[in-house]
């Protein structure tokens, strides 16, 4: 089977979390500047088999966008154009760094380490791609 990829998109960090090729387990890959998106999953999908790739869309409470909806949205119209063979879909993303924080405190991560906000934006696609996979 090949891998879901998950990505938790942000203006200055895209945190990315992959399946593994029997699509049970979500594990957290990397987290890139949003300009090294493509490029890194293009090199991936050469060495890995890549089914659907996901990406958050970040809405307010009242469904209406917040600053990171279009940068969001343009990121899934480049994706689809980059990888026409693989299946592009927008998730909704509501508090996935707020449930990826307390998730951080929950498992009893050290507090130099809850600051970085690679690991909140890593956790956060991890946690959103299994929450999909369920």
């Amino acid at each position: 089977m090949a891998r879901i990829m998950c990505i938790d998109y942000g203006l200055k960090r895209c945190g990315i979390a992959a399946t593994d090729p029997l699509q049970i387990i979500a594990t957290g890959l990397t987290v890139v500047h949003p300009k090294e998106l493509i490029p890194f999953l293009k090199k991936y999908a050469q060495t890995e088999e890549v089914e659907t790739i996901l990406i958050g869309l970040p809405k307010n409470l009242d469904g209406s966008d917040t600053h990171a909806t279009v940068p969001s949205q343009k990121a899934f119209e480049d994706l689809k154009k980059a990888f026409p063979e693989i299946l592009v879909k927008q998730i909704d993303e509501q508090f996935s760094s707020r449930r990826a924080s307390q998730a951080m405190v929950e498992m009893g991560m050290r507090k130099s380490e809850r600051r970085k906000k690679e690991n909140v934006d890593l956790i956060a696609a991890t946690m959103l791609l299994q929450e999909y996979l369920q």
